[in-house]
């Protein structure tokens, strides 16, 4: 398999979470060689489910244990794996990330994997080359009541693998790969799901603008199959700003989701707005409603700073052709004026 970049800096993740995932990228990722490391879970006896291949563990309070995993190095060199453990939470995109650090906690989650959960000796490791390395991790549980699940991931990159130069128009590619063992721990019972409609205001998602619009678990239980359909009115027209919906939403124990409502090269307008939010999964649903206003602060702000309408138009495209045609055109009446000067002289 042969992976190209399309910019200066190319970076991938191969991201594996055992059962957390589906099966079909599980399988294709523990299988592939283009990784150059494989990574398994040492499973203890209080694994809960024996075909998840991610820590799935029923735990106590105030409970300690090591955790293993084997490093495998598939190459015919020494390779750097770099650890850490993150704590689990809901992204933008409605998905449960466990590679990358999260940039705040809700604070509905008492504790994170993340600060009861540490590596055991130094953070990069060296894999022999053809070889293997065990490596652990320390839980230690806090003696104070807990109930449901906490959720996080123990993480693995690659680090010195880099190419250069070898792609047309890139240079100093560096390829990233990384694979991540789902941290699994339940405690005592499960509690039962609920959502909660957090605040609701204007802002930008990768400068581009929209509604943001926080629903938070606050529960320590995983709520997935989430179905949500929602629509932002204008309170004194009755019009309808957007009206999105989104499947299969997987929220983390205690998170936030940030859900952006992105209205693309529509510009924000100052007003008195009303959102309506359905959500729901099989077993459960929650209806929300809320008065929320765009501020002319707000609009001036976004709408000035977002890059929703930073394209060319379609007259400048136009202009731009209008005059490459006349410059060549321009061009050629110059060679034939050029060839006909020659020949007068020649003659």
């Amino acid at each position: 398999m042969r992976w190209y970049g399309w910019t200066r800096w190319g970076r991938l993740f191969l991201v594996v979470v055992g059962g957390l995932l589906t099966g079909p990228v599980v399988s294709q990722a523990a299988t592939t060689n283009a990784v150059g490391f494989t990574v398994k879970a040492q499973l203890p006896k209080n694994q809960a489910d024996q075909r998840h291949s991610f820590f799935d563990l029923n735990m106590a309070v105030g409970q300690q244990q090591t955790l293993k995993a084997m490093i495998s190095n598939i190459t015919n060199r020494d390779i750097k794996v770099r650890m850490g453990i993150n704590t689990a939470y809901t992204n933008g995109s409605g998905i449960i990330e466990y590679l990358t650090p999260a940039k705040s906690l809700d604070p509905s989650l008492k504790v994170a994997v993340s600060k009861v959960t540490k590596l055991t000796g130094p953070k990069t490791v060296t894999v022999p080359a053809n070889g293997s390395k065990t490596v652990s991790a320390q839980v230690q549980l806090p003696n104070q009541e807990l109930n449901g699940t906490l959720l996080g991931g123990w993480y693995f990159k690659w680090l010195n693998e880099k190419v250069t130069g070898s792609v047309k128009g890139s240079t100093n590619i560096t390829n990233e790969y990384a694979y991540v063992i789902g941290l699994k721990y339940r405690l005592g019972h499960e509690p039962t799901p609920n959502l909660k409609l957090g605040a609701v205001q204007a802002g930008l998602v990768n400068y581009h603008r929209g509604i943001l619009i926080d629903l938070r678990n606050p529960t320590a239980t995983v709520i997935s199959g989430l179905t949500t359909d929602t629509t932002i009115k204008n309170r004194a027209t009755g019009e309808v700003l957007k009206h999105v919906s989104k499947s299969q939403v997987k929220m983390a124990p205690n998170t936030l989701y940030r859900a952006p409502i992105l209205t693309g090269s529509q510009r924000l307008r100052a007003g008195q707005y009303h959102l309506h939010l359905a959500a729901h999964n099989q077993a459960h649903r929650w209806i929300f409603d809320r008065d929320f206003e765009i501020t002319d602060q707000a609009v001036k702000k976004y709408n000035r700073t977002a890059v929703d309408n930073r394209g060319i138009s379609i007259w400048w495209l136009v202009g731009l052709g209008a005059l490459a045609m006349l410059v060549f055109v321009m061009i050629i009446v110059w060679i034939f004026l050029m060839v006909r000067k020659r020949h007068r002289y020649a003659d």
